[in-house]
């Protein structure tokens, strides 16, 4: 018999959130929690990147606060069973990637197991398990930071992806949490179309699907949700703007990005359909996620530093797709969106995806 289970599935950089401490946490949490509530899901994955933000030194003992915050609230208190983990040692050179991702389950979902990728089997989830710092030798998670020898030309950044693998009423489902290269400079971004960022990109994300779906471990349907940083095609956009430096991008009107969500935009994002042999998204009707201002009074408003651009997305192998339910005319369905759109969240707006998953009972 077929059923459903309600699925939450969010993804934000909150890079500037803790490079702001205290002013924006209140509506970030705020927001978040409103989504949760109105939705209802029975599983919960937020999937964090730049977690510290740039000064992740200073700053890792208030992200670990965050994440307590959360996971701690009232409003989480009908999610009895909590997966927690951040990479948190920045001491650790070559492998920290200043990711973090939680998972929530609600007390309703008796049927759910994570796996062990050491032991190569599903295993039951009970209580609050959290893991904090190098991650190293956690056996639920896959982690991995990009290789150096991928850019020799660039600074090597924490950049890379970790994943966790589930079993939802017989369902099985791969959540990778993703962090791609950004544009280092606009004007370097305009000198070729695709840019030469972009190629970067295509790298280490054909580089992660290909990790993730190769033999080590049975492939199974997957959600990749981060910050891709992929960019519009800056060099077929530049016609309509007006100015730009190394780390100005100055334009004729911000409306074009917010108009009608930026769907005029949407024809310049293109780097997703490389991919279209492996992965597919959810239609876009929200406006580019970032880069906002980090000004707490301006929260719709854009930064002049880059061109806007969807950044920070939800994508799916076609057999994830397959395990979306649609609803009957009338009923909520899939929702894909962005978290405060109103408020300030900082240069990101965390994007999220909602969905009733098909899953199997015996």
């Amino acid at each position: 018999m077929e059923m459903h289970t309600d699925v939450l599935l969010v993804t934000a950089n909150v890079g500037s959130l803790f490079d702001n401490v205290g002013e924006i946490e209140g509506d970030w949490l705020r927001e978040f929690f409103m989504t949760v509530h109105m939705h209802k899901p029975c599983f919960v994955a937020l999937h964090f990147q730049e977690v510290g933000g740039k000064d992740y030194m200073v700053n890792m003992g208030h992200a670990e606060n965050f994440f307590w915050t959360i996971e701690s609230s009232s409003e989480m208190d009908d999610f009895d069973r909590v997966c927690v983990y951040v990479d948190s040692n920045f001491r650790a050179v070559d492998s920290f990637t200043a990711l973090g991702s939680m998972y929530f389950i609600h007390k309703s979902l008796k049927n759910i197991q994570q796996y062990d990728f050491n032991v190569k089997e599903f295993k039951a989830v009970s209580g609050h398990n959290k893991y904090v710092g190098s991650l190293e030798g956690v056996t639920t998670i896959e982690k991995e930071k990009f290789p150096k020898n991928f850019w020799p030309d660039f600074k090597w950044s924490r950049k890379g992806y970790m994943r966790t693998r589930w079993l939802i009423h017989n369902q099985g489902l791969d959540l990778v949490n993703v962090h791609l290269f950004h544009d280092a400079s606009n004007l370097i971004a305009c000198n070729s179309s695709p840019s030469v960022y972009s190629a970067n990109r295509k790298k280490a994300l054909r580089y992660v699907i290909n990790r993730i779906s190769d033999s080590s471990y049975s492939p199974l349907p997957f959600f990749l949700f981060g910050d891709f940083n992929f960019r519009l095609d800056t060099l077929s956009l530049v016609q309509v703007l007006l100015h730009i430096e190394t780390k100005l991008f100055a334009y004729l009107h911000q409306a074009v990005f917010r108009e009608n969500n930026g769907k005029e935009l949407l024809k310049y994002d293109k780097e997703i359909s490389a991919f279209h042999d492996v992965i597919t998204e959810e239609e876009i009707h929200f406006p580019p996620s970032y880069p906002y201002s980090e000004d707490y009074t301006k929260p719709t408003q854009y930064m002049n530093t880059r061109c806007p651009a969807w950044c920070d997305r939800i994508l799916m192998s076609h057999s994830a797709r397959d395990i979306i339910h649609r609803r009957e005319e009338g009923e909520s369905g899939v929702v894909y969106n962005t978290l405060g759109s109103n408020v300030c969240m900082g240069d990101h707006k965390p994007v999220f995806l909602f969905f009733p998953m098909k899953t199997i009972t015996h």
